[in-house]
């Protein structure tokens, strides 16, 4: 590739370096230039433009971004469309990110032009969230490094391995004089932590803290169909032959790892009866903070190999505790201080139900239009308010008293747009004036689309990370987008001046790194209805 300063007389075929901005409007960097935007720039007064020029053997940065993806893309895991250099590789299901990270090293030592960065290893992952971004730095690369690339990737060094719904059991020892509130809270505790991973407590029992009565115990679990036991002793196991880990051995298990090097967490032990795993929980899994348990528990139920040689590989990185927790230890417990950091807030999401329409092309009203019991619009309102986004905003017009009423009783603030057959622009300015000042951004639903869900909606929410670059989330069904859309508050003034009837488009053209294409699982966010032909092929 040829970079540098070409003067107009050769720079047609060239890929534009920085965007220039002319009367006739701006050419934007990365642009490759035709005859047309010579003549352009030339009648703008530019003599020369910065650039590159392509030379044999160099591969365009998409579609190196694009060949890169694939080559990552191990199974459960989907790419999006490449622009600006850049692909990202998305989770296609719940479960924990498997990561080869020699290999992964490996590649990003080839060529500075080329670039993968992933979440850690065994992170867990949900539908539609970006695990991988691959991006390519300059506007083409050598094909040797792409070629060189090929010979790493041989099998892709990145995959998500499912979460498997799991019926779990759990068995509570008690010595005399526990309350039995400690026990109760260690139940609810577990109870969350098993359902945030897809899996459910179906077993419990509270026994003495003696090897026969949780043996007994054990025994009863496996009988009920558990594919998981967990035991929370009385007293930490301090030893293999403990009461505990006895109890297990004389259930017929087998101890397969005694400790590990993460804090809090020391305690674990881990075991197998048959095919069945038994975790002997530390003391610290009665409680929600991270722990030793959190680094196995996900693992075990995506069935990812967990045994002596894993646990004894997660020292580093393993100390969970903060330092004044840390430096506290050698003070009595109730003179310790814990300053611990504050969560970093979760951005606060609004939804806007886009229902100002004049329905033309219906030839009447098809929000009031009646579908599955109740009308049209009354669907797309009641996925937004089901979803984690609040408040939820109907921006109203045409026939604006008769659309409230027919979403009477729903939580919902309606905002009037006087001005809706100017089109949507119009709605978004007024329902964007409305949204309260502490929103970070807003999730745009239009009110023709009765197949979209609050899992649709809160895909989108899980997805949008503003302080990571991720203040744009777009809907997209193999390969194809759709609505809704969430946008951050950062672009909120633009979408202010918009005009016509024409969304955000052209602010999410204009900003295509800041983009997050979210992957949904049907073709829900493809289908509105604009005539009697289109509700009539939803409802058959």
């Amino acid at each position: 590739m040829i970079f540098k300063t070409f003067p107009l007389d050769d720079a047609a075929g060239i890929v534009l370096a920085h965007s220039l901005r002319l009367p006739t409007g701006a050419i934007k960097k990365g642009r490759l230039l035709q005859a047309a935007e010579v003549a352009a720039l030339r009648a703008a007064g530019y003599t020369e433009v910065m650039g590159a020029r392509l030379e044999s053997g160099d591969v365009a940065e998409d579609e190196a971004a694009a060949t890169i993806a694939t080559l990552l893309c191990g199974p459960w895991l989907a790419t999006s469309a490449a622009k600006t250099g850049r692909c990202n590789l998305t989770a296609a299901a719940s479960g924990v990110l498997v990561v080869d990270r020699a290999r992964i090293d490996a590649l990003n030592a080839v060529d500075e032009s080329l670039t993968v960065g992933t979440l850690s290893p065994w992170d867990i992952v949900t539908p539609g969230q970006i695990v991988a971004t691959v991006k390519v730095i300059p506007f083409a690369v050598p094909g040797a490094a792409l070629a060189a690339w090929r010979e790493i990737a041989v099998e892709p060094p990145l995959r998500a391995a499912p979460l498997k719904a799991t019926d779990v059991g759990l068995i509570l020892s008690h010595l005399p004089g526990m309350k039995s509130a400690v026990l109760d809270a260690t139940v609810a505790v577990t109870r969350a932590r098993l359902h945030a991973l897809g899996s459910r407590l179906v077993y419990e029992r509270r026994v003495p803290h003696e090897e026969g009565a949780l043996r007994i115990a054990i025994d009863e679990a496996l009988a009920a169909g558990c594919g998981m036991v967990m035991v929370s002793g009385a007293s930490a196991t301090v030893d293999r032959r403990d009461v505990v880990p006895a109890a297990i051995v004389a259930a017929g298990g087998v101890i397969d790892h005694f400790g590990m090097p993460v804090d809090p967490g020391n305690l674990l032990l881990l075991a197998h009866i048959g095919n069945i795993p038994v975790i002997d929980m530390p003391g610290c899994g009665r409680s929600p903070k991270p722990n030793g348990l959190d680094w196995v528990l996900p693992r075990m139920l995506a069935s990812e190999p967990v045994g002596a040689a894993e646990i004894k590989a997660m020292g580093v990185g393993g100390l969970l505790k903060d330092i004044a927790d840390i430096a506290a230890r050698p003070l009595p417990r109730d003179r310790a201080v814990r300053a611990e950091a504050p969560p970093p807030p979760t951005p606060r999401v609004a939804a806007l139900v886009l229902a100002a329409g004049q329905s033309r092309r219906m030839g009447a009203n098809k929000l009031l239009v009646e579908m599955a019991g109740k009308p049209l619009i009354a669907h797309a309102v009641d996925a937004a308010i089901a979803s984690s986004a609040t408040p939820v905003l109907v921006v109203t017009g045409h026939e604006g008293e008769r659309v409230e009423a027919a979403l009477a009783g729903r939580a919902v603030q309606f905002v009037d747009n006087p001005d809706y057959a100017e089109g949507m622009a119009a709605s978004l300015r007024h329902g964007l004036a409305a949204l309260p000042a502490d929103v970070d951004g807003v999730v745009v639903c239009l009110g023709d689309m009765p197949a979209v869900t609050a899992e649709h909606i809160d895909r989108l929410v899980r997805a949008f990370a503003p302080a990571d670059g991720r203040d744009i989330c777009i809907s997209a069904y193999q390969g194809k987008r759709g609505n809704p859309v969430l946008i951050g508050r950062a672009f909120f003034g633009e979408m202010a001046r918009l005009s016509g009837d024409v969304g955000a488009r052209h602010i999410i053209a204009a900003n295509a790194g800041r983009v997050s294409e979210v992957t949904m699982p049907d073709a829900a966010i493809l289908l509105d209805v604009d005539t009697p032909e289109a509700l009539r092929g939803l409802t058959q």
